[in-house]
């Protein structure tokens, strides 16, 4: 049984008094130990889909259908007093930009260990003994001054391993990470996911990781699910998915992503035009205005999902051959 089972997750937002859909039956799984990355543009619906997991859904957005299972629990129609017994101690987010999560005016140290002593009942020695020692796992230097540092003191990398402290302060079973290497470098990129996904892994800890970028995810994620316009439409393996990707957007997202083997004056091919409006309407595959291949058909009928080889893919003329520039590592 995996860990965390979402199966075909639908959500809604009211708007002027219509509704509009804004995720369309969304499913993907996670085991312990394991990271999924989800990817895609900006308003493909991969932060709602982590936040109605959690259950931080804005006022006007709700879950209209599907089923959210944790651990063995379902838990998509859970009061907020419920979702509030969850978080932390047993599922926690690192949000898209550590600024504005970590409370300007609080010490570091009181941030990490309030959750603590709500949630795990430690005292407050106790729960300053482990601050120290989670920072220092973050890789945090001289971590019993840092606590008494406030967020505007340390640089955006240390924020955001503080954050990743604070997910893991109430030894949960489950994080959802929210672009959680947002305006960092490369290199201090680099360091954040291999940290995450490595502590996940060494404590068992199921890990989603929320990002628009597909360049970056092949080193530290099992498995990838590639959204597009609130749908999945590809889901495999990060090695398979990179070998031979079938869904057409997911070969451009691949094609527009620099590389090593290719040639500095050869340029990326990016993707023609521009991801839909959440609250338009589009009949068929939301892809098919952008997608050279596709027929009156991709027009009119939405693609269900089906298996093949390795892929989950929702697409009427899926790609079976290997493609010659596919992502073979990243």
């Amino acid at each position: 049984m995996p860990l965390l089972a979402v199966e075909n997750l639908a959500i809604d937002v009211e708007r002027d008094g219509q509704t509009h859909r804004l995720v369309h039956d969304a499913s993907f799984s996670v085991e312990r130990g394991e990271t999924l990355a989800i990817v895609g543009e900006s308003g493909s619906g991969k932060s709602l889909s982590a936040l109605a997991v959690i259950g931080l859904l804005s006022e006007g957005l709700g879950i209209a259908g599907g089923s959210i299972t944790f651990d063995g629990r379902d838990i998509t129609k859970l009061d907020e007093q419920a979702h509030n017994a969850l978080r932390g101690s047993e599922i926690s987010m690192i949000f898209q930009e550590p600024m504005t999560s970590l409370n300007p005016v609080r010490s570091i140290g009181h941030q990490i260990t309030e959750g603590m002593r709500l949630k795990l009942g430690l005292s407050r020695r106790a729960a300053k003994a482990r601050a120290i020692d989670l920072l220092e796992e973050v890789g945090i230097s001289d971590p019993a001054q840092r606590l008494k540092q406030y967020p505007h003191q340390l640089s955006g990398g240390m924020r955001q391993r503080v954050m990743i402290a604070i997910a893991l302060a109430c030894k949960p079973s489950l994080i959802l990470a929210d672009e959680p290497t947002t305006a960092l470098d490369v290199t201090i990129q680099a360091q954040i996911l291999s940290l995450t996904s490595r502590i996940c892994r060494d404590h068992g800890v199921g890990l989603v990781l929320i990002t628009h970028n597909l360049g970056i995810v092949a080193r530290y994620a099992q498995n990838v699910a590639v959204m597009y316009g609130g749908r999945i439409v590809e889901q495999a393996t990060a090695a398979e998915l990179y070998r031979a990707p079938m869904h057409h957007y997911t070969r451009g997202l691949l094609s527009s992503v620099p590389r090593l083997d290719i040639p500095r004056n050869v340029p990326l091919s990016p993707i023609a035009g521009a991801p839909p409006d959440p609250l338009q309407v589009v009949p068929g595959c939301r892809f098919h205005p952008r997608c050279a291949a596709a027929t009156e058909r991709c027009g009119q009928e939405v693609p269900a999902p089906h298996h093949h080889g390795g892929h989950q893919v929702a697409c009427w003329h899926p790609v079976i051959e290997r493609p010659e520039h596919a992502m073979v590592q990243a």
